[in-house]
């Protein structure tokens, strides 16, 4: 992996080589940022710029034949970990090597991957993936031989945030007496989610989302992207790179989260005042709670932004708004006056209450039809009387 191969950041490129070239390579870092910022991409660069003895600017100068390996996610002293659950191939005590393959071939198709889109990969979709403490016994296992090649070992923890508490305690002590030449790279989206003593192990580097015009030059200079197209991505992107190649390339989600968010707020809207319209919310309920808790985090989070884009509409702010719903006779414009200052804090507070909750494994169908019988009352809060929601 190049450094001139990773979108942006390039302050961070610049302080991580100059730690190399310095001689001051801290034992333990923790790279934090959004989805699509780059992190992992990064982590790979930074871990050849080390493992090969590049110099310069770039991942060159080096060993040519530890570079060929890590072209091809090889290198016997790189390892990694990274969230797994059983499935119908690991049945119990799943541990990163147990998907070792897939996880190769995930990497070789894109460096900006999402978590959900690893657990599609490895078909537990429906599942909450973990770092064990099964998982952190081979961490034990690997660190404590030597390199293959006599120098540098390094392991990369990607989503570092899902290690479970009896695996950061394990790890907590590799941090704190790591062996010889051992350089960990955690990287997380949700820094408060790891455990302080972890934190205040490492050096953190925080990593922005990406503006538009980084976007926009990464679209053009490696993926071929019209200057018109690579403009309109950029912009629905939202800083998430991982994002715009996927609508680079047209790749869909597999569900219809618009026409879910529009049947949802139509039958709130219509339950205020028709009390039967309610079993149609518990249908709904009954939908979603049936697509497995990281898609349900991934779609709530969805509905927040289409609530965030009918508020600017509500303010006139129509050149920010980037999304709008492709269903048959619903209008943004028609429902954005049913967003205001009145009812978004409170309905952003019941999402991210929902989420909490199915994140930490709570009845998805209780919470999603919690959730829709509040919205009834706040989506009626201060509406204009002569608009209509269609």
């Amino acid at each position: 992996m190049k450094f001139s191969e990773i979108v942006g950041q390039n302050h961070l490129k610049k302080h991580l080589m100059n730690s190399v070239q310095s001689g001051r390579i801290p034992h333990a870092q923790l790279f934090i940022g959004p989805e699509g910022s780059g992190t992992l991409a990064m982590a790979l660069a930074y871990a050849q710029y080390i493992i090969c003895s590049n110099i310069g600017l770039e991942n060159e100068g080096g060993s040519a034949a530890c570079n060929l390996k890590f072209d091809h996610l090889q290198h016997p002293d790189l390892h990694f970990v990274y969230p797994v659950a059983s499935n119908d191939d690991v049945k119990s005590n799943p541990v990163s090597d147990d998907f070792m393959s897939k996880w190769i071939e995930f990497l070789k198709e894109s460096k900006y991957p999402s978590i959900n889109d690893w657990y599609e990969a490895i078909n537990i979709q429906k599942k909450q993936g973990n770092i064990s403490v099964h998982e952190a016994a081979s961490i034990l296992k690997k660190l404590s031989l030597k390199s293959f090649e006599g120098g540098y070992k390094i392991m990369i923890v990607w989503m570092a945030e899902k290690m479970n508490t009896e695996a950061s305690n394990k790890l907590l002590k590799l941090l704190e007496e790591p062996t010889d030449k051992t350089v960990f790279i955690l990287i997380a989206e949700d820094e408060k989610a790891i455990l302080q003593t972890i934190l205040s192990r490492c050096q953190v580097l925080h990593f922005n989302a990406l503006n538009e015009q980084e976007i926009i030059q990464g679209l053009i200079e490696m993926e071929a992207c019209d200057e018109v197209d690579a403009y309109s991505i950029a912009k629905q992107a939202q800083g998430n790179y991982n994002k715009a190649l996927k609508l680079r390339y047209n790749v869909t989600d597999e569900y219809p989260f618009d026409e879910w968010f529009v049947n949802w707020v139509r039958a709130a809207f219509r339950a205020n005042k028709n009390a039967r319209v309610v079993t149609e919310l518990v249908k709904w309920s009954d939908e979603i709670s049936a697509i497995g808790r990281e898609k349900q985090k991934l779609f709530l989070n969805h509905c927040m932004e289409m609530f965030r884009q009918a508020l600017l509409l509500n303010y006139n702010t129509a050149q920010l708004v980037y999304l709008k719903p492709k269903v048959e006779n619903f209008k943004l414009e028609n429902f954005a006056p049913f967003v205001n200052e009145n009812n978004i804090l409170e309905i952003y507070q019941e999402i991210e209450d929902a989420i909490y909750h199915i994140e930490r494994n709570g009845n998805a169908k209780i919470i999603l039809t919690d959730l829709s019988i509040k919205l009834t009352r706040l989506i009626h809060k201060k509406y204009a009387s002569n608009w209509k929601l269609i």
